[in-house]
């Protein structure tokens, strides 16, 4: 069986607050620690009233000295939005800090709308079209200094902090398969372009002094629980949210409902056509278990990312752990 991760986004819930999804993030943080999960990443979101972790590197920081042993990372940062330099010397700083258990994951979105993009950085002009050559740059501060180098990452140069391309379309994959990096794919909430960038990645992968294969990541929404009806109702929250968010309200994570259809109903959704969510795997542990498989048969990944926004802390604990136990439960088949 394949390793499994976690990508939180500190969901802020419906009824409280940054601070206690701060610390509801380091809980789960140190339950996945205990039950073997590999990395735990947080992703960059800004201007979204869900999401506390747009101050990714902080949150890593929180997450890492309150754990000891699990990789932490940034699943990810969008690099469009800082220069280069910055990202290298934050995470230079947690790599001294912490050292072996960092990972820095890269996209090119801006994790945010356009009016929010432009109050983060100074110019729109050109930003996008130069994530590759921002990616190498990011990438080369991290080697050992040269000797007349002008500008060094401090702390930065020479700790070789692990980079990961995300992506949720082709280009991702056809950058990370250049530039010999692992790749992250969005399949939690993008999965039409799933099969043809892992198709791409594979392909065209070049070797590099970080990977001499391909490494493919990713991402799964797995919402477990006793029962496949208590599971389907958990897994509301996340479908409130994937609709206030399409229909332009985002909101804090919203507490399960028993009337989702309708809801999906009145707003023109069949549950069918919630393509976003289409690689979502939700109910007991059998059918957890039989969709771990079935996702792995399809797509051969190296890793899954799981990720659960779940309203109630401890059901979301619970849902982690039943995870993993479906996957030793398929590891101990193969054994």
């Amino acid at each position: 069986m394949v390793s499994l991760s976690v990508l939180d986004l500190s969901p802020i819930l419906e009824g409280s607050d940054a601070a206690q999804s701060f610390r509801n993030s380091l809980d789960l943080a140190r339950h996945a620690e205990s039950l073997g999960y590999k990395r735990f990443w947080l992703a960059e979101h800004h201007n979204m009233p869900g999401v506390a972790s747009a101050a990714t590197a902080v949150v890593i920081a929180h997450v890492a000295a309150g754990t000891s042993t699990i990789r932490v990372g940034a699943g990810g940062i969008m690099l469009p939005n800082h220069a280069p330099l910055v990202i290298a010397e934050q995470f230079g700083t947690l790599e001294s800090l912490f050292p072996g258990r960092i990972d820095l994951g890269v996209g090119r979105a801006p994790g945010t709308d356009q009016m929010t993009a432009r109050a983060l950085r100074r110019t729109l002009v050109g930003d996008v079209d130069r994530f590759p050559q921002d990616v190498v740059e990011l990438m080369n501060y991290f080697q050992p200094a040269q000797p007349n180098q002008m500008v060094r990452a401090v702390p930065g140069a020479g700790l070789n902090v692990p980079i990961w391309m995300l992506g949720s379309s082709t280009f991702g994959a056809e950058l990370a398969a250049l530039l010999g990096l692992p790749y992250a794919f969005a399949s939690h909430f993008a999965p039409a372009q799933l099969e043809q960038a892992i198709r791409v990645y594979r392909a065209n992968f070049r070797p590099s002094a970080q990977l001499q294969k391909p490494h493919l990541m990713l991402g799964l929404n797995v919402v477990a629980a006793e029962t496949d009806v208590e599971a389907r109702r958990l897994f509301t929250s996340l479908q409130q949210a994937f609709l206030n968010l399409r229909t332009g309200r985002p909101s804090p994570l919203p507490p399960p409902v028993d009337d989702m259809d309708q809801r999906l109903a009145a707003a023109g959704i069949s549950p069918s056509e919630q393509g976003a969510l289409a690689k979502a795997v939700v109910g007991g542990c059998d059918i957890v278990r039989e969709g771990l498989r079935a996702f792995v048969e399809a797509y051969q990944p190296d890793e899954i990312i799981v990720t659960a926004q779940i309203y109630d802390h401890a059901a979301r604990l619970r849902s982690f752990e039943i995870t993993a136990e479906a996957a030793k439960a398929l590891a101990a088949e193969h054994a």
